[in-house]
Protein backbone atom coordinates (compact mmCIF):
# COMPACT_ATOMS: atom_id res chain seq x y z
CA UNK A 1 0.00 0.00 0.00
CA UNK A 2 3.19 2.38 0.29
CA UNK A 3 2.70 2.53 -3.63
CA UNK A 4 -0.39 5.22 -2.74
CA UNK A 5 1.96 7.91 -1.77
CA UNK A 6 3.72 8.22 -5.30
CA UNK A 7 0.77 7.30 -7.15
CA UNK A 8 -1.01 10.71 -9.13
CA UNK A 9 -4.32 11.70 -6.57
CA UNK A 10 -7.08 10.99 -9.27
CA UNK A 11 -5.66 7.65 -9.26
CA UNK A 12 -5.53 7.45 -5.64
CA UNK A 13 -9.06 8.64 -5.47
CA UNK A 14 -10.19 6.30 -8.05
CA UNK A 15 -8.42 3.29 -5.69
CA UNK A 16 -10.44 4.29 -3.13
CA UNK A 17 -13.71 5.38 -4.06
CA UNK A 18 -13.96 1.86 -6.64
CA UNK A 19 -12.75 -0.11 -3.28
CA UNK A 20 -15.42 1.06 -0.69
CA UNK A 21 -18.09 0.93 -2.84
CA UNK A 22 -17.04 -2.66 -3.97
CA UNK A 23 -16.74 -3.61 -0.59
CA UNK A 24 -20.01 -1.79 0.75
CA UNK A 25 -21.95 -3.21 -1.85
CA UNK A 26 -20.52 -7.09 -0.59
CA UNK A 27 -21.40 -6.04 2.87
CA UNK A 28 -24.75 -4.90 2.31
CA UNK A 29 -25.63 -7.99 -0.28
CA UNK A 30 -24.42 -10.10 2.96
CA UNK A 31 -26.80 -8.78 5.54
CA UNK A 32 -29.69 -8.14 2.49
CA UNK A 33 -29.66 -11.44 1.36
CA UNK A 34 -31.36 -13.23 4.47
CA UNK A 35 -34.84 -11.99 2.81
CA UNK A 36 -36.02 -14.24 0.16
CA UNK A 37 -38.55 -12.60 -2.23
CA UNK A 38 -40.31 -13.34 -5.66
CA UNK A 39 -38.94 -11.89 -8.61
CA UNK A 40 -42.37 -12.45 -10.71
CA UNK A 41 -44.61 -11.04 -8.09
CA UNK A 42 -42.49 -8.16 -7.65
CA UNK A 43 -42.98 -7.29 -11.08
CA UNK A 44 -46.45 -7.89 -11.17
CA UNK A 45 -46.44 -11.16 -13.05
CA UNK A 46 -47.96 -14.24 -12.11
CA UNK A 47 -45.32 -16.94 -10.08
CA UNK A 48 -43.77 -19.65 -12.71
CA UNK A 49 -44.18 -23.20 -11.87
CA UNK A 50 -40.93 -24.95 -13.74
CA UNK A 51 -39.93 -28.62 -13.05
CA UNK A 52 -35.55 -28.96 -12.70
CA UNK A 53 -33.85 -31.97 -11.31
CA UNK A 54 -37.20 -33.85 -10.46
CA UNK A 55 -38.10 -30.40 -8.44
CA UNK A 56 -41.43 -28.99 -9.40
CA UNK A 57 -43.10 -25.25 -8.33
CA UNK A 58 -40.06 -23.63 -8.86
CA UNK A 59 -39.52 -19.78 -9.45
CA UNK A 60 -37.71 -17.21 -9.07
CA UNK A 61 -37.25 -17.08 -5.08
CA UNK A 62 -34.20 -15.34 -4.42
CA UNK A 63 -32.27 -14.36 -2.02
CA UNK A 64 -32.09 -10.02 -1.76
CA UNK A 65 -28.56 -10.41 -1.90
CA UNK A 66 -28.98 -11.05 -5.67
CA UNK A 67 -30.03 -7.12 -6.43
CA UNK A 68 -26.24 -6.56 -5.56
CA UNK A 69 -23.76 -9.34 -6.31
CA UNK A 70 -24.08 -8.10 -10.26
CA UNK A 71 -22.91 -4.64 -9.48
CA UNK A 72 -20.24 -6.58 -7.18
CA UNK A 73 -18.93 -8.35 -10.10
CA UNK A 74 -19.27 -5.26 -12.58
CA UNK A 75 -16.79 -3.18 -9.95
CA UNK A 76 -14.56 -6.18 -9.96
CA UNK A 77 -14.44 -6.13 -13.57
CA UNK A 78 -13.60 -1.97 -13.51
CA UNK A 79 -11.18 -2.79 -10.87
CA UNK A 80 -9.40 -4.95 -12.53
CA UNK A 81 -9.17 -2.90 -16.11
CA UNK A 82 -7.36 -0.08 -14.18
CA UNK A 83 -5.66 -1.67 -10.66
CA UNK A 84 -4.93 -4.94 -12.36
CA UNK A 85 -5.56 -8.74 -10.60
CA UNK A 86 -3.51 -7.63 -7.72
CA UNK A 87 -5.72 -4.56 -7.05
CA UNK A 88 -8.92 -7.02 -7.23
CA UNK A 89 -7.73 -9.25 -5.13
CA UNK A 90 -6.52 -7.32 -2.07
CA UNK A 91 -10.30 -5.97 -2.25
CA UNK A 92 -11.56 -9.43 -1.96
CA UNK A 93 -9.43 -10.58 0.68
CA UNK A 94 -10.32 -7.17 2.55
CA UNK A 95 -14.17 -7.92 1.84
CA UNK A 96 -13.67 -11.15 3.02
CA UNK A 97 -12.05 -10.31 6.43
CA UNK A 98 -14.58 -7.42 6.84
CA UNK A 99 -17.64 -9.83 6.47
CA UNK A 100 -16.25 -12.35 8.44
CA UNK A 101 -15.98 -9.28 11.19
CA UNK A 102 -18.89 -8.22 10.49
CA UNK A 103 -20.88 -11.50 10.98
CA UNK A 104 -18.87 -12.02 14.55
CA UNK A 105 -20.25 -8.37 15.81
CA UNK A 106 -23.61 -9.09 15.00
CA UNK A 107 -23.00 -12.76 16.74
CA UNK A 108 -22.15 -10.92 20.07
CA UNK A 109 -24.61 -8.29 19.70
CA UNK A 110 -27.39 -11.19 19.32
CA UNK A 111 -26.20 -12.81 22.90
CA UNK A 112 -26.14 -9.27 24.56
CA UNK A 113 -28.89 -9.64 27.45
CA UNK A 114 -32.18 -7.40 26.11
CA UNK A 115 -33.48 -4.33 27.89
CA UNK A 116 -36.33 -5.06 29.91
CA UNK A 117 -38.64 -3.02 27.78
CA UNK A 118 -36.64 -3.81 24.31
CA UNK A 119 -38.29 -7.62 23.47
CA UNK A 120 -42.10 -5.74 23.92
CA UNK A 121 -41.27 -2.56 22.68
CA UNK A 122 -42.74 -3.19 19.21
CA UNK A 123 -46.03 -4.95 20.19
CA UNK A 124 -48.04 -2.10 18.74
CA UNK A 125 -46.58 -2.96 14.93
CA UNK A 126 -47.41 -6.72 15.57
CA UNK A 127 -43.75 -7.61 16.36
CA UNK A 128 -43.95 -9.84 19.66
CA UNK A 129 -40.64 -9.95 20.72
CA UNK A 130 -38.08 -7.86 19.11
CA UNK A 131 -35.01 -9.70 20.53
CA UNK A 132 -36.26 -12.85 18.74
CA UNK A 133 -37.07 -10.92 15.82
CA UNK A 134 -33.50 -9.09 15.87
CA UNK A 135 -31.86 -12.77 16.36
CA UNK A 136 -34.17 -14.58 13.23
CA UNK A 137 -32.90 -11.67 10.55
CA UNK A 138 -29.45 -11.22 11.58
CA UNK A 139 -28.70 -15.01 12.67
CA UNK A 140 -27.81 -16.53 9.52
CA UNK A 141 -26.27 -20.72 10.33
CA UNK A 142 -22.84 -21.27 10.52
CA UNK A 143 -22.61 -22.62 6.83
CA UNK A 144 -24.33 -20.18 5.49
CA UNK A 145 -21.53 -17.70 6.40
CA UNK A 146 -18.96 -20.28 5.42
CA UNK A 147 -20.44 -21.03 2.14
CA UNK A 148 -21.16 -17.37 1.39
CA UNK A 149 -17.16 -16.29 2.18
CA UNK A 150 -15.86 -19.25 0.07
CA UNK A 151 -18.49 -18.85 -3.16
CA UNK A 152 -17.51 -15.06 -3.43
CA UNK A 153 -13.92 -15.64 -3.01
CA UNK A 154 -14.06 -18.78 -5.31
CA UNK A 155 -16.18 -16.45 -7.54
CA UNK A 156 -13.98 -13.23 -7.88
CA UNK A 157 -10.71 -15.11 -8.54
CA UNK A 158 -12.20 -16.89 -11.27
CA UNK A 159 -13.45 -13.80 -12.35
CA UNK A 160 -10.77 -12.23 -12.12
CA UNK A 161 -8.62 -14.79 -14.00
CA UNK A 162 -11.07 -14.98 -16.79
CA UNK A 163 -10.76 -11.56 -17.37
CA UNK A 164 -6.87 -11.05 -18.07
CA UNK A 165 -6.82 -14.34 -20.03
CA UNK A 166 -9.84 -12.78 -22.25
CA UNK A 167 -7.96 -9.10 -22.65
CA UNK A 168 -4.28 -11.09 -23.30
CA UNK A 169 -6.44 -12.42 -26.65
CA UNK A 170 -8.28 -9.82 -27.37
CA UNK A 171 -6.23 -6.51 -26.23
CA UNK A 172 -8.15 -3.42 -25.20
CA UNK A 173 -11.22 -4.23 -27.95
CA UNK A 174 -14.34 -5.91 -26.79
CA UNK A 175 -14.91 -4.82 -23.12
CA UNK A 176 -18.23 -6.46 -23.32
CA UNK A 177 -16.62 -9.78 -23.68
CA UNK A 178 -14.11 -9.56 -20.97
CA UNK A 179 -16.57 -7.98 -18.69
CA UNK A 180 -19.33 -9.65 -19.33
CA UNK A 181 -17.98 -13.04 -20.14
CA UNK A 182 -15.92 -13.35 -16.60
CA UNK A 183 -19.31 -12.37 -14.62
CA UNK A 184 -21.13 -15.14 -15.89
CA UNK A 185 -18.33 -17.56 -15.80
CA UNK A 186 -17.34 -16.36 -12.39
CA UNK A 187 -21.35 -16.02 -11.21
CA UNK A 188 -22.47 -19.72 -12.70
CA UNK A 189 -19.43 -20.95 -9.95
CA UNK A 190 -20.71 -18.65 -7.22
CA UNK A 191 -24.67 -20.18 -7.60
CA UNK A 192 -23.57 -23.21 -7.04
CA UNK A 193 -20.40 -23.33 -4.44
CA UNK A 194 -22.49 -21.33 -1.61
CA UNK A 195 -26.15 -23.29 -2.20
CA UNK A 196 -23.65 -26.61 -2.27
CA UNK A 197 -21.50 -25.79 0.85
CA UNK A 198 -24.93 -23.85 2.73
CA UNK A 199 -27.75 -25.89 2.02
CA UNK A 200 -25.91 -29.65 0.48
CA UNK A 201 -23.52 -30.33 3.39
CA UNK A 202 -25.11 -27.91 5.89
CA UNK A 203 -28.61 -28.20 6.06
CA UNK A 204 -28.84 -32.29 4.22
CA UNK A 205 -30.85 -30.78 1.04
CA UNK A 206 -30.58 -33.49 -1.86
CA UNK A 207 -28.64 -32.82 -4.77
CA UNK A 208 -31.32 -32.32 -7.00
CA UNK A 209 -32.80 -29.35 -4.83
CA UNK A 210 -29.46 -27.69 -4.73
CA UNK A 211 -28.89 -28.37 -8.41
CA UNK A 212 -32.22 -26.94 -9.36
CA UNK A 213 -32.48 -23.78 -7.18
CA UNK A 214 -28.73 -23.67 -8.68
CA UNK A 215 -29.86 -23.13 -11.88
CA UNK A 216 -33.10 -20.65 -11.40
CA UNK A 217 -30.41 -18.09 -9.63
CA UNK A 218 -28.20 -18.29 -12.13
CA UNK A 219 -30.51 -17.72 -14.66
CA UNK A 220 -31.59 -14.65 -13.06
CA UNK A 221 -27.43 -13.54 -12.46
CA UNK A 222 -27.02 -14.19 -16.24
CA UNK A 223 -30.14 -11.97 -17.50
CA UNK A 224 -28.83 -9.30 -15.23
CA UNK A 225 -25.06 -9.78 -16.38
CA UNK A 226 -26.40 -9.30 -19.99
CA UNK A 227 -28.94 -5.98 -19.04
CA UNK A 228 -26.12 -4.17 -16.77
CA UNK A 229 -23.39 -4.73 -19.82
CA UNK A 230 -23.76 -0.80 -21.21
CA UNK A 231 -23.52 0.05 -17.16
CA UNK A 232 -19.77 -1.04 -17.99
CA UNK A 233 -19.44 1.04 -21.23
CA UNK A 234 -20.91 4.21 -19.10
CA UNK A 235 -18.72 3.20 -15.85
CA UNK A 236 -15.29 3.19 -18.33
CA UNK A 237 -16.67 6.40 -20.51
CA UNK A 238 -17.04 8.18 -16.98
CA UNK A 239 -13.66 6.78 -15.63
CA UNK A 240 -11.85 7.68 -18.55
CA UNK A 241 -12.73 11.14 -18.81
CA UNK A 242 -12.24 11.54 -15.36
CA UNK A 243 -8.73 10.67 -15.76
CA UNK A 244 -7.92 11.99 -18.86
CA UNK A 245 -6.43 9.85 -21.67
CA UNK A 246 -2.73 9.89 -20.90
CA UNK A 247 -3.35 8.67 -17.30
CA UNK A 248 -5.89 6.36 -18.30
CA UNK A 249 -4.05 4.35 -20.81
CA UNK A 250 -1.36 4.53 -18.33
CA UNK A 251 -3.22 2.85 -16.08
CA UNK A 252 -4.07 0.00 -18.03
CA UNK A 253 -1.00 -0.38 -19.10
CA UNK A 254 0.47 -1.08 -16.01
CA UNK A 255 -2.41 -2.88 -14.81
CA UNK A 256 -2.09 -5.46 -17.33
CA UNK A 257 1.29 -5.46 -18.23
CA UNK A 258 4.81 -7.50 -17.18
CA UNK A 259 6.16 -4.33 -14.93
CA UNK A 260 2.55 -3.92 -13.43
CA UNK A 261 3.36 -2.54 -9.46
CA UNK A 262 2.28 -4.33 -6.48
CA UNK A 263 -0.38 -2.51 -4.40
CA UNK A 264 0.24 -5.00 -1.30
Amino acid sequence: MSQLLHWHPKKVRLFLILGGFFIANALLAEFIGVKIFSLEKSLGWEGLNLSLFGQTGLGFNLTAGVLLWPVVFIMTDIINEYFGMKGVRSFSFLAAVLIAYAFGMVFFAMKLVPADFWPASAEARGIADMQLAYEAIFGQGLWIIIGSLVAFLVGQLVDVFVFHQVKVLTGEGKIWLRSTGSTLISQLIDSFVVLFIAFYIGADWSLGLVLAIGVVNYIYKFIAAIVLTPLIYAAHWAIDKYLGPELSEQMRNEAHGRNAAALV
